[in-house]
């Protein structure tokens, strides 16, 4: 069940026992697609959030400066982020983080950047 969240423009629900994530806009189901979440070790954090900052290119210091396209970055250093591993989506497989193949990345990060980051929630639940 997906918890109760504050009204938002854009809305990025990520179900972390199905490795979905579906992005609500204006109250419409608009997008699903597969993520991957945080591997055995490295939790996924769940809760509902606003988006802290946005980074169209970004590089993780902690993880030998993987690239991080298109990232939203949401607790500490959390984000959902596109990934070049696509073969790894739609089972767990981060550090973390909420990944995405990198076109999906780039019109979530589209849609909280247009709407504005206090207009914006995610949700991550299992």
């Amino acid at each position: 069940m997906v918890p109760r969240a504050a009204e938002a423009a854009v809305e990025a629900r990520i179900d972390v026992s199905s490795q979905r994530m579906r992005v609500v806009v204006d109250g419409r189901s608009t997008y699903e697609w597969a993520v991957s979440t945080g591997r055995r070790g490295y939790d996924t954090p769940r809760g509902a959030w606003r988006p802290q900052a946005l980074h169209a290119k970004y590089y993780s210091r902690k993880y030998h400066n993987s690239p991080m396209p298109h990232s939203i970055f949401f607790t500490g250093g959390v984000a959902i982020h596109g990934t070049y591993e696509t073969r790894n989506l739609g089972r767990p497989a981060s550090h973390g983080c909420v990944r995405l193949a990198p076109q999906h990345a780039a019109v979530l990060y589209g849609l909280v950047r247009s709407h504005g980051l206090n207009n914006a929630r995610i949700v991550v639940y299992d």
